[in-house]
């Protein structure tokens, strides 16, 4: 019987066969779950390509997270697929190239990087929430907040909105029964890391950094870790940040 048999999964953001979304929803499919995908515009076709990579046939319906309407009718066009949901995995991440540049931002370049990669989080969840009736998990990726990196700028700003959010939707969710935790992960060579200027700065240096070392070409580890917290292996972890970054976390700067 696999850590995921039966589980009925929502999963975002698989746009390359190399990301740590992609991972989750093979690992999840191997580990006995249903997977249904989310993509809009451009990159469904993108998404669905992809998918067919997958060990299983998957459905991907549409979903912008900054789109009200897409959210409100989500529930009611995953009825029919799907039926319920025991698992959310968020995996997405927006901010223009203006939010890269951390003192020249405008506040229109950092509200939509905050929209789409931190507010994202609490819309997918009360979107997914109605067919979450007998409880479950939410699982999110982030860089870890806690330091100024370079270039990350107003996304590390993001970043951080976004692990406070899971903390308030921890308390909110918690009393119908859905945790809500996120995997900090290492750089991986995803494409939302190729459009960060300078994003090679990580790549050259996590390994050396990490005891266990660090392979950004790797997401694996990140995507395990995310089906553990799907899973009822962690029936009482909420409002956590998990590393799954080699160990840089708890090394001095």
């Amino acid at each position: 019987m696999g850590l995921l048999e039966g589980k009925k999964l929502l999963v975002t953001g698989v746009l390359m066969d190399s990301s740590i979304a992609f991972h989750v929803a093979r690992l999840a499919q191997e580990e006995g779950a249903e997977v249904v995908l989310t993509s809009f515009g451009r990159t469904m076709k993108i998404t669905q390509t992809i998918s067919r990579r997958l060990p299983k046939p998957v459905e991907v319906v549409e979903l912008d997270v900054t789109n009200t309407e897409h959210l409100e009718t989500l529930a009611e066009r995953l009825e029919p697929i799907i039926g319920s949901l025991d698992g959310v995995v968020h995996s997405i991440g927006f901010a223009p190239q203006g939010a890269f540049t951390f003192m020249d931002a405008t506040w229109e370049d950092v509200s939509t990087a905050l929209h789409a990669s931190a507010y994202s989080l609490k819309a997918l969840a009360k979107a997914a929430e109605p067919l979450m009736k007998d409880g479950g998990a939410v699982v999110g990726l982030t860089f870890d907040a806690k330091f100024a990196w370079p270039v990350y700028d107003w996304m590390g700003v993001a970043k951080a909105a976004f692990e406070s959010t899971n903390r308030y939707l921890a308390r909110d969710l918690g009393p119908q029964g859905i945790r809500c935790n996120l995997v900090a992960a290492g750089p991986i060579r995803t494409t939302a890391a190729k459009s960060i200027p300078g994003f090679e700065q990580f790549e050259e240096t996590w390994n050396n950094r990490a005891p266990l070392g660090w392979d950004v070409s790797d997401a694996v580890p990140a995507a395990r870790a995310c089906a553990a917290l799907l899973s009822d292996w962690f029936p009482a972890t909420t409002g956590e940040i998990v590393h799954v970054d080699g160990g840089v976390h708890a090394m001095g700067q």
